[in-house]
């Protein structure tokens, strides 16, 4: 399965237990480790745990590969290791205080000496 095929497939996979806010970033030219992260919100606990849980799920029946899943216990912020995707599910709080799309989308400005 290529990337884009796994990106769909978590993407379906997330809107199927209502995941919010849901947004891509490419990272395939900022690191070597994944080409993708996957962001999306939950609104309690429980459903951090269900959305992770129907990722790992449909990618398994999909072939697919789950390398890890981490932060199921506390469900404030669940990682999904897929390769050369991950996904990160977060509660509201915890997502805009981490604030991933800026620390992956942004590069940061050049250092300017002060003269």
């Amino acid at each position: 399965m290529d990337t884009l095929q796994l990106q769909q497939l978590v993407i379906s996979a997330l809107e199927d237990i209502k995941a919010r806010d849901i947004e891509t970033i490419d990272t395939s030219k900022v690191t070597a480790l994944f080409d993708a992260i996957v962001v999306a919100s939950a609104e309690s606990g429980r459903q951090t745990r269900a959305l992770a849980r129907n990722v790992v799920d449909k990618v398994k029946e999909a072939g697919g590969e789950v390398i890890s899943v981490e932060g199921e216990d506390s469900g404030e912020w669940v990682l999904v290791d897929l390769g050369s995707i991950v996904v990160h599910i977060m509660q509201p709080a915890v997502r805009s205080y981490y604030k991933l799309e800026e620390l992956w989308s942004t590069t940061p400005a050049s250092r300017r000496s002060a003269a």
